[in-house]
């Protein structure tokens, strides 16, 4: 198979993301799959343990339960009973870390950012020593890319609480997205030292391994995160991409398959999964990965980039080669009426079409071939020559019937 490289949305820091869906801007253009899909969300801080979409009588008054509840209804696509349920968590316990975090994030993903703002800041005027919800304003206006007003919160909370893990993590994002990677990585260090078994520093870590192109260290950092909690979608996404990248694609896809798992809307991990898919060799499955991209992520050009070299580089025997060399000139086309820009495509479109005047000829080659084959078949052979003239009124020579012995010429 042709080693082309796929492309994969950018990268997005952990627990900052705004929407399931990268929309574009400066942290969602193409980049090359060398670097980790972009992270829809972070983990969630509480483990969704429940399986059922209702609260048990007996938990109605355990935050823990609710919060839980919430991430099991958030996972089925039920934002507005996540929502309720997280709120309800507060309502029993206005402290806890991980009922705040999912809110806000919620807000974020539903393009809600800003109200997520109002009402954190409003909470704090009437209680300025509440650290958790101050935590989540940080998140909040990393969503917003408030970078500036993000680093003094953060650093509030931890003047408050120099242990706080939590705002190291989101403290370091801002570094991140200020490419003060050594910065980053110290706070990130600092979290490590004092919690070595928090997933979502660990992953967070591995990013800014990786943007220092320390990539081994990287690539143990999101192997970490994935052990810690095997359900942590993000973190299984960015390991998988870089065990795409090392061509490792079965592992790549065991990983890969864990994330959308764990959460079936997250747009990088599938298309991360389609490249896997990919590099194995399986076009089916590639494809129908690339579709269900398609359905969530609609606008995303990424997908008909690699949707076109799917069908460039591939030869599945049930596909005809005309048809999926159109095809892949057909995805090109998409990609770039969606704003994708590739200094590789014109090469790719020269590909496609030279393969597909290559395959014209051959059948034209191939038909001529059958014609011919046909014409011979209904003609006379050349070398027959035909039958002596009788005399007229004498029927002709019959060979002789018998044993087919020669004549003997005695008497």
């Amino acid at each position: 198979m042709s080693p082309r490289r796929l492309l994969v949305p950018g990268l997005l820091l952990l627990a900052s993301a705004c929407a399931t869906t990268p929309k574009a801007g400066p942290e969602t253009q193409p980049a090359a799959v060398t670097a980790p899909a972009t992270p829809k969300e972070d983990t969630p801080a509480a483990d969704p343990k429940p399986q059922a979409t209702k609260a048990p009588a007996d938990a109605l008054k355990d935050d823990t339960a609710w919060t839980n509840l919430g991430i099991v209804q958030e996972r089925l696509g039920k934002n507005d009973e996540a929502e309720r349920a997280y709120r309800q968590a507060l309502e029993l316990k206005p402290e806890q870390q991980a009922a705040w975090d999912n809110l806000t994030r919620l807000q974020c993903r539903t393009a809600r950012a800003a109200q997520a703002e109002a009402q954190l800041r409003e909470r704090l005027q009437a209680n300025a020593e509440a650290l958790a919800p101050r935590t989540a304003l940080v998140l909040a206006l990393l969503c917003q890319k408030k970078l500036d007003a993000a680093a003094t919160e953060a650093k509030r909370v931890l003047k408050a609480d120099e242990r706080n893990v939590r705002a190291m993590q989101l403290l370091a994002q801002v570094y991140y997205r200020e490419r003060k990677l050594e910065l980053a990585k110290m706070v990130l260090e600092n979290a490590r030292a004092i919690a070595p078994d928090e997933p979502a520093t660990h992953n967070t870590l591995g990013l800014v391994q990786l943007a220092l192109g320390t990539k081994p260290a990287a690539l143990e950092s999101f192997k970490k995160a994935s052990e810690l909690q095997p359900d942590f979608a993000e973190a299984r996404n960015n390991f998988g991409a870089l065990l795409n990248e090392a061509q490792d694609y079965p592992a790549a896809v065991r990983e890969l398959e864990a994330a959308v798992r764990a959460a079936p809307d997250f747009v990088s991990a599938r298309l991360n999964l389609g490249n896997a898919y990919r590099g194995q060799g399986d076009f089916a499955r590639a494809l129908a990965e690339y579709q269900q991209v398609l359905r969530l992520a609609p606008s995303l050009p990424d997908t008909y980039f690699n949707l076109a070299i799917l069908h460039l580089d591939a030869e599945p025997q049930e596909l005809d080669t005309l048809v999926r060399l159109q095809a892949c000139l057909s995805f090109f086309d998409q990609y770039r009426a969606r704003g994708g820009r590739d200094e590789r495509v014109d090469d790719y479109v020269k590909d496609a079409r030279k393969g597909l005047e290559k395959e014209e000829r051959r059948r034209e080659r191939e038909k001529r071939e059958q014609l011919r084959k046909a014409q011979q078949a209904e003609a006379p052979p050349s070398d027959a020559s035909p039958p002596p003239a009788s005399p007229e009124g004498t029927p002709p020579a019959r060979p002789a019937s018998g044993s087919g012995r020669v004549a003997s010429d005695k008497k």
